[in-house]
């Protein structure tokens, strides 16, 4: 589907489309009556057919100018949907004008090839309205192509290939008036009929790709676009139903993903929110709903598993623990409960989790889990850093003491009620391992904790320093 510009608002929208359908209801009222007089005057079936063509492209653009006017209305409590049938029902219409106009070309063509010869006058204007006709046909066409396919306005494309029509039709003719002058004046009734014949062609085309857009049928290429544009967002495990209905301009889109299931709130909101975005890169119109369900990722490992598991219950897991032990799982874990559970409900509820683990992974052989309140709560507390002058350089020295490449950023001291807590910032070698890291933490932090009584814990956060 091609698109707009996305910096294209839908007031600036609406006013180009409107323009171009207003100039093609004035240059089909020019072409309507030149050729009618002309084809008065000299008595040619070709001319008058074509002045008939032209007829039925007036009041087409007519009708087009009031569709979109309506079309492009925005939506309502009567249409949720907005109102963009209103062209494919527009451009119906002009389907059935067509065909209409066609059937009396033809018999009239019929009637002069089978009856009495009609003289034709064939002079200067005949073909100079026939040369001039092709010139604005061709020009109207190119106009409203143009923006038809800018935004995706089936109303307008219809008037496009009406013009587009009288082109063809318009050189038929002209070959016809040629031929009479030749000595064939069978040609201008042959003329028409070819006319007649091309419309008709044009006709149903027309009224197939409007019978389409009455009955929801998705525009060619739109559905594999959007698999693609979404199958290569990260996180999207698969697409699980998609749902295109066209509407005017406007493809309406309802997209329900697979999300791996261990996938936190904010990260699988952000996911929906790459998929919209991606999307309408792509289809700048589009009104698109998408819906994301909890999926088994490709990806997901078992403690995935385990902690998605442990979220059913409103809990989280950490310090995760899984043991191989003759080929059977043994798995640890501690679960944090909010304050004011009792022991016995958080037994119960670390029960149910254990048996749902026996119960949905494979060759787990034990399920053991440790039962902690939340800690996070808010202490009162004082800094008495300046006041604790000498402990904070003793603590300074137990850290440089233990290992040349390790800096002192801050020590700070707060007092609590039950006593001290050291809250530090060191600086360690960049290349260390995580698990390197953590064990001189470890280390650093019990040391720091035997020094005095007083100090009842302590918080140590290393940073990488070069």
């Amino acid at each position: 589907m091609n698109s707009p510009d996305n910096r294209i608002t839908h007031r600036e929208m609406v006013a180009e489309k409107r323009r171009v359908a207003l100039t093609s209801v004035v240059a089909a009222v020019f072409l309507t009556g030149m050729k009618l007089f002309v084809g008065i005057w000299t008595g040619s079936l070709g001319i008058l057919s074509e002045a008939l063509h032209s007829g039925l492209d007036l009041m087409a653009a007519t009708i087009t100018f009031f569709a979109i006017r309506v079309a492009d209305r925005p939506p309502d409590e009567d249409h949720q949907f907005g109102h963009g049938k209103v062209e494919n029902l527009s451009a119906l219409f002009e389907t059935f004008l067509l065909f209409i106009t066609c059937i009396w070309i033809l018999y009239e063509a019929w009637e002069r090839l089978t009856g009495e010869a009609v003289h034709i006058e064939v002079n200067f204007w005949a073909f100079a309205v026939i040369i001039v006709s092709i010139i604005i046909d061709f020009s109207r066409s190119r106009a409203l192509m143009r923006i038809a396919r800018k935004y995706d306005s089936q109303a307008l494309e219809a008037d496009a290939l009406h013009f587009s029509t009288d082109i063809y039709s318009s050189l038929v003719v002209l070959v016809g008036l040629i031929s009479v002058m030749t000595g064939f004046p069978e040609a201008d009734a042959i003329a028409a009929a070819i006319v007649a014949l091309i419309v008709i062609g044009v006709s149903i085309r027309l009224g197939r790709r409007t019978i389409d857009g009455l009955l929801d049928r998705v525009p060619p290429g739109i559905q594999q676009s959007v698999e693609h544009i979404v199958g290569e967002i990260n996180g999207v495990e698969s697409i699980r139903k998609l749902r295109i209905r066209p509407s005017g301009g406007t493809v309406f889109i309802n997209l329900v993903i697979g999300i791996q299931r261990t996938t936190f709130f904010d990260r699988a909101h952000g996911i929906v929110d790459d998929v919209e975005d991606a999307v309408r890169t792509v289809h700048p119109r589009a009104d698109l709903i998408v819906h994301a369900e909890p999926v088994i990722g490709v990806r997901e490992k078992l403690a995935d598993k385990i902690e998605w598991l442990v979220r059913q219950s409103g809990l989280t897991s950490h310090n995760v623990t899984i043991l191989w032990v003759n080929d059977r799982y043994h798995i640890e874990f501690d679960i944090e409960y909010p304050q004011g559970t009792t022991f016995v409900e958080a037994h119960e509820i670390a029960s149910h989790v254990e048996n749902r683990i026996m119960a949905e992974l494979p060759n787990v052989a034990d399920v053991r889990i440790h039962l902690e309140a939340d800690s996070t709560i808010v202490l009162p507390a004082r800094d008495v850093t300046t006041r604790e002058a000498d402990l904070v350089r003793r603590c300074s020295e137990f850290i440089t003491d233990h290992g040349r490449r390790i800096t002192v950023q801050t020590v700070s001291i707060y007092e609590e009620e039950a006593g001290l807590k050291v809250s530090c910032t060191i600086g360690l070698p960049s290349e260390l391992r995580l698990q390197e890291m953590h064990a001189i933490v470890d280390q650093i932090e019990h040391v720091i904790k035997g020094s005095d009584p007083r100090i009842t814990d302590v918080f140590i956060h290393a940073e990488p320093a070069g």
